[in-house]
């Protein structure tokens, strides 16, 4: 814990598809928690869905935090490499990588278009394998971090089909598990995080997610908690695990 009593003070986030939703919300509570924050997403301007980098890093400015919006296709490797490149630049480094981008496509997989398909994996999980690979030196260079990928319970729910969104999650988890073993002599923590109930996020919203009942909808401020408590860690402390927000707030 720093002077200030914020235990991320002097950290440094890049959290990747932030401009709404759950990416936002962590990265608010990363900043409220001392952390200069990368706000990074392909949003830059207003769009079919409401979000864009520039309010999200104007909210967190407005609330007392640093944050820098940085342009981020996660699906371009040039692009990821510059937005990288561009919070190290003006931020000063990065200790905290947040993989957060997706998109949602929930149909069975007989009426599922390839391109819906191709889509889920292109965002979903090579955009995850791009800014892990990308961020993993710089947080080496920091002496060690904090990865984290944001997946979803659908995962475990094989009692209710297969869709391209879960599938996708699930590869997401298999790659960090893996990574967290790979990462451990480097004091870097790599941990999946996902929402222990649904957040109706903007996206769910546009993505016609559908009517949840009241007693199954997290906020996303939740995931915000959770996040910051899995960027506090490095290799020595939680690591190699598949977290749920609720779960893992009731046990600190």
């Amino acid at each position: 814990m720093s002077r200030d009593g914020k235990p991320l003070t002097g950290k440094v986030a890049f959290v990747a598809g932030a401009s709404r939703g759950i990416g936002a919300a962590i990265a608010a509570t990363l900043a409220a928690q001392g952390a200069s924050v990368a706000v990074a997403a392909r949003s830059e301007e207003t769009g079919r869905v409401p979000g864009t980098i520039h309010e999200v890093a104007g909210r967190i400015a407005a609330a007392g935090g640093r944050a820098l919006p940085v342009a981020c296709d996660v699906t371009n490797e040039e692009s990821v490499q510059a937005a990288l490149a561009t919070t190290v630049t003006e931020l000063g480094g990065i200790d905290i990588l947040v993989a957060n981008a997706g998109v949602l496509w929930l149909g069975p997989v007989e009426s599922t278009p390839l391109k819906r398909w191709q889509l889920c994996l292109d965002v979903n999980l090579t955009g995850v394998f791009l800014v892990t690979r990308e961020a993993i030196p710089y947080i080496r260079a920091r002496g060690g971090g904090s990865l984290i990928a944001v997946t979803t319970t659908g995962v475990n729910m094989t009692d209710r089909g297969s869709n391209a969104y879960w599938v996708s999650k699930a590869a997401v988890e298999r790659l960090y598990l893996g990574l967290a073993a790979d990462l451990r002599p480097d004091n870097i923590a790599v941990n999946c995080l996902s929402p222990s109930r649904v957040v109706l996020t903007e996206g769910w919203q546009a993505a016609g997610g559908g009517e949840i009942p009241a007693d199954m909808v997290e906020p996303p401020e939740t995931m915000g908690r959770a996040a910051a408590l899995l960027a506090a860690q490095d290799g020595a402390g939680i690591t190699g695990t598949v977290q749920r927000s609720e779960t893992l707030l009731a046990a600190v």
